[in-house]
């Protein structure tokens, strides 16, 4: 198995101590990448930088776009574009606390040769999903839309 590390660091910088404090922060990844985040908008955050449901969803996507290109292009389907439009809803769960309770993944897929049909697109996107680590790590309902 494997580790996976990211560093998360924030500074008050002579901010007030009350909540007008500032929420903008750094994700630090191995390879040096540096990622400004903070809060979402409407939790007093930046809405310039990334905030924890944004990449939320970003990951999920991202995963899910990883084996679908695996997968095409084991099944001699080439995929020459992949976008995804991906929305992660908030609401309440059980016990009233608020989580990320749907993904709906939007992916528009150009082939740079031979197009899957329908049925074989449809299995490409479950097996994607089957095999996505994140997916299997979260309690979210994740859909694709379309299939």
């Amino acid at each position: 198995m494997s580790t996976h590390v990211a560093q998360v660091e924030w500074h008050r910088d002579g901010a007030p101590t009350d909540s007008t404090y500032s929420r903008a922060h750094v994700w630090r990844f191995d390879g040096g990448v540096e990622v400004p985040a903070s809060s979402a908008p409407h939790l007093n955050g930046d809405p310039a930088r990334v905030d924890p449901e944004e990449a939320f969803v970003a990951a999920i996507a991202s995963c899910h776009m990883l084996w679908f290109l695996h997968l095409a292009s084991d099944a001699g389907f080439p995929v020459e574009t992949y976008r995804d439009d991906a929305v992660a809803t908030m609401g309440r769960v059980e016990d009233g606390v608020l989580a990320i309770t749907d993904v709906e993944l939007h992916p528009v897929i150009t082939w740079s040769g031979p197009e899957p049909d329908d049925a074989a697109l449809a299995q490409l996107h479950r097996d994607s999903h089957h095999r996505c680590f994140i997916a299997n790590s979260v309690r979210s309902n994740i859909t694709v839309a379309g299939t």
